[in-house]
């Protein structure tokens, strides 16, 4: 089985992604300074997709499974926070 998200949500410093299997999960906007830095209205252009999220103008890809995870951006920042 597939957990793929149904929705994304923002407040001032967490990102919110409701699951299909229910599940709500809140990460810390710190673990993706691309979105942590984006305008409130940049961050509202995701596409949501079977194995995560995308944002095409913030080049910023993030899987349902890193978040499972517990995992933030990976692209080899050693400054993000954990």
């Amino acid at each position: 089985m597939t957990i793929s998200p149904t929705a994304v949500r923002f407040d001032e410093n967490t990102m919110w992604v409701d699951l299909s299997d229910g599940r709500t999960l809140g990460v810390p906007l710190a673990w993706f300074p691309r979105l942590l830095q984006a305008a409130p209205e940049d961050r509202e252009q995701v596409k949501l997709s079977r194995l995560g999220l995308h944002w095409g103008t913030l080049d910023e890809d993030v899987s349902v499974a890193g978040l499972l995870a517990g995992q933030g951006d990976l692209t080899g920042r050693s400054d993000r926070a954990a």
